[in-house]
């Protein structure tokens, strides 16, 4: 049933198992001395025996348990009292102390001192009580005061003892500071291999014992291949900083007696590891840019590229369709001083391949270097037009609403599968003056010829388009370069063979590709300059970068220089190569033997 509650005896706060409750602190905070007053941890057993009976009195405890009346001790306990409170494990003095608390005596320190030199020959006083082991550590461990007391451990469990142990040994050897004695915690001595130190850490500095000014040594070769899955990758993009900042002042900072391949091929393996590349594409990269600008190319193709939407200008304007699209939640704006048509939205609160506006044909979801090669082209009104690699249909209606649906465009392509998404973008674009044929674009000639404009943008490797296609890093090969070389330059003497160079509006050729590799640019276009009766034209594009005249061992014609590249890192868009070709002669020339 319970013990009745007694109105009239004074609450002297809460139990043992009441203080390791939550909400004790406050009922507990009258009964603890203040921190400020009295610096326990630092107190001897005499100066702490001394503050308690200051601060709290003689406690009057009856010889029993059960005996609320019975005659106070006169300031100590009898040694029957004091087994009994080793027994029961040093309870504290909230459950075995019950009596009222009376005014402390007036004895001098002189008289404490001796009282106290007499308690100590097996005698426990009252104070003590406040300074059992079993009191302090509940304290302690239930509000966080400090455990590092003089007595800690003299009265624990073997299991508690080999716990803090375990703990003491752990602590050390994760290299923190130990805090089993107060000299310890003032000295605070951190040797450099253990880390930085607590000022360290409060002003938010980290300190690393590297030195800046240490030249970057390349491990041995032995070592390069076993630390290659030893280390994790910000140790390996720390260390293609350090190969980098070597190679761009190589005569000062190389070490002696290793050669510029080792640091580049050290270069190079690490570059494939960070980035996830294979060594072939990779070792195409570092023949094509800086080390400066290779990095920022590859990191710009970690990152897709901004959506771009082109305005069907058949159907509405772009001011028009900016503020609808603005209304609906998008935040776009003009997508640069060279497009009129184009838009690049940065973010949209409605899916933007599904609003009522696209729907209804007004734009299309194009990419910004795609709408170059149909600039370049600059199709005019009542032309025959070919675009020999039309899918999806992106570039045909462009080209459809630049010649405002007038003339006739022949859109051609191999897959019958992607044609189906160029019917679908036509028939919503609103675009009536295109036929979609399905050939071999390499046998185009024998069907039908006399073309004012032909469009090729051929398929390749897509090595400006990695930030589409992830998979391009690791599964192309010099075969694959060679493999899309040899088509391209079969589809590109193909549609040089559909073009009427007798045209009075015409006679022009683009030739583009969504990839940077020389063998399928400037390798292909030097080609056809030699097979037909051709030549390089401005492409009529003020920005991107000219294309090369001479690469590694290769040398090609002069005019390769109207050519135009464009790099996702200088741009913003996908990696593009157009070129742009006028035919003056419909003879084809004999190859010489």
């Amino acid at each position: 049933m319970g013990r009745k509650l007694d109105p009239t005896k004074e609450k002297r706060g809460p139990g043992r198992k009441a203080r390791k409750q939550k909400g004790a602190e406050t009922e507990l905070v009258r009964f603890l001395p203040a921190a400020g007053d009295e610096n326990s941890k630092r107190l001897s057993s005499r100066a702490r025996k001394r503050a308690a009976k200051r601060r709290f009195g003689s406690v009057e405890v009856p010889k029993t348990c059960k005996s609320f009346g019975a005659k106070p001790l006169p300031g100590k306990l009898s040694k029957g009292v004091v087994q009994t409170l080793e027994k029961k494990d040093a309870q504290s003095l909230f459950n075995i102390g019950q009596g009222k608390k009376r005014l402390a005596p007036n004895h001098s320190s002189d008289e404490e001192e001796n009282e106290e030199d007499s308690e100590e020959d097996g005698i426990v006083n009252q104070g003590d009580l406040w300074d059992s082991e079993d009191s302090d550590a509940d304290m302690v461990d239930d509000y966080g005061a400090d455990s590092n007391s003089e007595d800690e451990g003299e009265k624990l469990l073997p299991i508690e003892r080999a716990a803090q142990k375990q703990k003491a040994q752990e602590a050390a050897a994760g290299g923190q500071w130990s805090e089993e004695t107060d000299e310890e915690e003032e000295e605070e001595d951190v040797s450099p291999e253990s880390g930085p130190t607590k000022n360290d850490e409060a002003d938010g500095s980290l300190v690393i014992n590297v030195d800046d000014e240490e030249p970057f040594v390349l491990p041995p070769a032995g070592e390069m291949e076993q630390d290659a899955h030893a280390l994790d990758l910000l140790q390996v993009h720390k260390r293609i900083q350090d190969i980098v900042g070597v190679l761009q002042d190589f005569g000062v900072q190389r070490e002696k007696g290793r050669s510029r391949s080792e640091y580049l091929n050290r270069l190079q393996k690490d570059l494939a590891t960070y980035y996830s590349y294979g060594n072939f594409l990779l070792g195409k990269f570092m023949e094509l840019f800086p080390l400066s600008e290779l990095i920022e190319f590859l990191e710009a193709n970690e990152v897709p590229r901004p959506i771009t939407l082109r305005t069907n200008t058949l159907k509405t304007r772009r001011r028009d369709l900016a503020q609808a699209l603005i209304n609906r939640g998008v935040n776009l704006d003009p997508l640069g001083k060279w497009s009129k048509t184009g838009l690049v939205v940065y973010d949209s609160s409605v899916p933007i391949g599904a609003t009522p506006e696209y729907l209804a044909g007004h734009y299309m979801l194009q990419g910004a270097s795609s709408m170059l090669p149909v600039m370049a082209l600059a199709p005019q009104e009542h032309e025959r037009i070919l675009d020999m690699c039309c899918a999806p249909g992106g570039k045909t209606s462009y080209i459809a609403q630049l010649m405002k649906n007038t003339g006739v465009i022949l859109a051609n392509d191999a897959n019958a599968e992607r044609l189906k998404s160029v019917v679908g973008n036509l028939h919503r674009l609103g675009v009536t003056n295109t036929v979609i044929s399905h050939y071999d674009g390499r046998q185009f000639p024998k069907v039908v010829g006399g073309f004012d404009r032909v469009l090729l943008d051929a398929p390749c490797s897509g090595t400006g388009v990695i930030s589409k296609d992830p998979t391009v890093k690791t599964n192309k090969d010099e075969k694959d370069i060679l493999r899309c070389a040899h088509l391209q330059k079969e589809l590109l003497l193909s549609a040089i063979d559909s073009v009427n160079a007798t045209s009075k509006t015409g006679g022009y050729l683009v030739y583009c590709t969504c990839s940077i590799m020389v063998e399928e640019n400037e390798w292909v276009v030097d080609y056809a300059l030699k097979k037909r009766n051709v030549r390089l034209v401005p492409t009529g594009l003020d920005f991107g970068q000219e294309g090369f005249t001479r690469f590694r061992e290769r040398r090609f014609h002069p005019t390769l220089r109207s050519t135009r590249r464009f790099y996702p890192h200088t741009h913003n868009m996908d990696g593009f190569f157009i070129a742009k070709f006028k035919k003056f002669s419909n003879s084809v020339p004999q190859s010489q033997t």
